[in-house]
């Protein structure tokens, strides 16, 4: 092998970091179509070169970054075959493991997503892991990039510490296809301990999506953060509250962290 490097005119490291750098483009890419289609929402005549500097990739400049935002339109929703290989561009897909499946404990399924927050005139980013029977907060993080080491690795990290390991069924982790949910280091900590699932659609993570909405709209917009600090201290302060403090229907109008103890004192019947 060496013999043919050498031949190539390079060494075994560059092509390394070579296949590295195009992952993580390549993980990139696939998050900031999610992140891209929530701006296009909020903000339908926001243009190419603002968002640009407002989102800042990591792993693409202004000219590929131009190329990307022309080439998926954000009108057109990519087609998706979600089988867990690996293809060309080094994109890994896991089946929905999560869909009709009728939840009757906490640490069944998990559902996480990343969105981002804008205060004065900066984007952020925020990555949310929920107990979907308890509608817990279980992991978080604010973020300033979209790197997976800044924004599902946190999140993921605190949510780990709910599990003891000798659970008889491992946890789904269920997402979209953003490239932070199958990047070498998320899975590194998922191998052994939870299940990979992901949507085909937006449709499929209803939960996830609506905790982004609770966050922002009811509690980060009223304490209206200033500043990437002030935001990490705003965001401890929502999240407690909305597990501390705020009631939900769907779990007797209990709170998240109200239902998880009278669950683990039995209080509470399991349907």
């Amino acid at each position: 092998m060496n013999q043919i490097y050498r031949w190539m005119g390079t060494t075994k490291q560059n092509i390394h970091q070579r296949l590295n750098r195009e992952l993580k483009r390549a993980e990139e890419k696939e998050q900031l179509k999610v992140v891209l289609q929530q701006v296009r929402e909020d903000h339908p005549d926001m243009g190419c070169k603002v968002l640009y500097r407002k989102i800042k990739p990591q792993t693409l400049g202004r000219d590929k970054f131009f190329e990307f935002y022309r080439s998926y339109g954000f009108k057109v929703t990519p087609q998706k075959c979600f089988r867990r290989t690996t293809d060309s561009t080094g994109v890994i897909r896991f089946p929905n493991l999560v869909t009709g499946r009728e939840l009757t404990g906490v640490n069944q399924v998990w559902v996480s997503d990343i969105t981002y927050y804008e205060t004065n005139s900066k984007f952020y980013y925020l990555t949310f892991i929920m107990d979907q029977y308890s509608r817990r907060i279980i992991g978080y993080s604010a973020s300033r990039t979209l790197r997976t080491e800044d924004t599902t690795i946190p999140a993921l990290k605190m949510a780990l510490t709910r599990i003891k390991g000798d659970e008889p069924v491992k946890p789904i982790i269920h997402s979209d296809g953003g490239g932070q949910y199958y990047s070498k280091e998320f899975l590194s900590l998922t191998t052994g301990s939870l299940r990979n699932s992901m949507c085909e659609t937006v449709y499929e993570n209803p939960h996830a999506e609506r905790i982004n909405g609770i966050i922002k709209n009811k509690y980060l917009k009223g304490y209206n953060p200033i500043n990437y600090d002030s935001l990490n201290k705003k965001l401890d302060k929502a999240v407690y509250m909305y597990n501390h403090e705020k009631p939900h229907s769907s779990i007797h109008h209990f709170t998240p962290v109200e239902y998880e103890t009278r669950l683990n004192k039995e209080l509470v019947t399991l349907n």
